[in-house]
């Protein structure tokens, strides 16, 4: 009842003091901490789709600084998929251990040091890309350029309209609970238009996560001139057979769009197989 409350009501609930037993989380402690906490809430749950190219200058954009932005949007997705030959993988990746090793972390955190599903998705994304450098780089002057670290772009949707994909840097050597604060850093900043221009430059490969708006897949546009883009849905209760037995876990739906200039399926299947093995031992993250 917690969880659904704090989602109609916009409350990350690693933001809230529970009062139930073990200091459980109850409904009416959602309630008291959702006056005046959206703003804050929303950046912790990011809604991330393919990026645009600059950030708004002001929080809520005006009609046309939104329709410009929607322009620019339409003019960098057309081109990429018109120059871009892209070719798409899927995979399914089971996320008990994950859940498992983020309740737990979680539960012996203070409430500032908790972690979002999101974080542990983000930092495989970031080591699989640091693995399987044939996808972490730039595709310029017709050859392909490997970036020299893992600077991940991150695609945030803005609450006026419009995206934008802030960029964290060297994503891949972040500890978990420091890239989390740099991802509701970074989200709460896009989302009030005070961004660096270096912010949203020098990404390497891009990552689009619209699991919170309920999608359970997402096969996005390569933002040029980065040869991949990495699409995460929401974790959905799957019938799923192990060793022989059924029975119902969390698993999550990992999407690659990749450029065919740059590598091929045999790549991007290596890549999709590093994030579901470090997913399935988050204790490497």
């Amino acid at each position: 009842l917690a969880r659904r409350i704090a989602a109609e009501l916009g409350v990350d609930l690693a933001t809230v003091a529970g009062t139930g037993k073990d200091s459980a989380v109850r409904a009416a402690d959602v309630r008291r901490a959702a006056p005046g906490r959206a703003e804050s809430a929303a950046a912790d749950h990011a809604d991330v789709s393919p990026p645009a190219t600059a950030p708004p200058t002001t929080a809520q954009p005006s009609d046309d600084r939104a329709t410009a932005m929607r322009r620019t949007i339409a003019g960098l997705m057309s081109r990429a998929n018109r120059d871009i030959p892209h070719y798409y993988l899927s995979t399914t990746v089971d996320m008990t251990a994950a859940t498992r090793w983020l309740h737990e972390h979680n539960r012996h955190s203070p409430i500032g040091e908790r972690l979002l599903p999101a974080a542990l998705l983000l930092k495989a994304a970031a080591l699989a890309a640091r693995e399987i450098p044939e996808l972490n780089g730039f595709w310029t002057d017709d050859r392909f350029t490997a970036g020299e670290s893992v600077h991940l772009g991150v695609a945030v949707s803005l609450r006026g309209g419009g995206l934008v994909a802030p960029t964290l840097r060297n994503a891949d050597a972040l500890p978990l609970p420091r890239l989390m604060a740099a991802l509701k850093d970074t989200v709460t900043r896009a989302r009030t238009g005070r961004l660096r221009g270096s912010e949203v430059s020098d990404a390497t490969i891009t990552v689009t996560n619209l699991g919170d708006q309920g999608v359970e897949s997402v096969f996005g546009v390569i933002h040029p001139p980065q040869v991949a883009l990495v699409g995460f849905g929401r974790i959905v209760e799957r019938p799923w057979a192990v060793d022989g037995l059924l029975g119902v876990r969390p698993v999550v739906t990992a999407t690659l769009s990749a450029d065919h200039r740059a590598t091929d399926g045999a790549v991007g299947a290596r890549y999709l197989t590093a994030v579901t093995r470090l997913l399935q031992n988050p204790e490497q993250l």
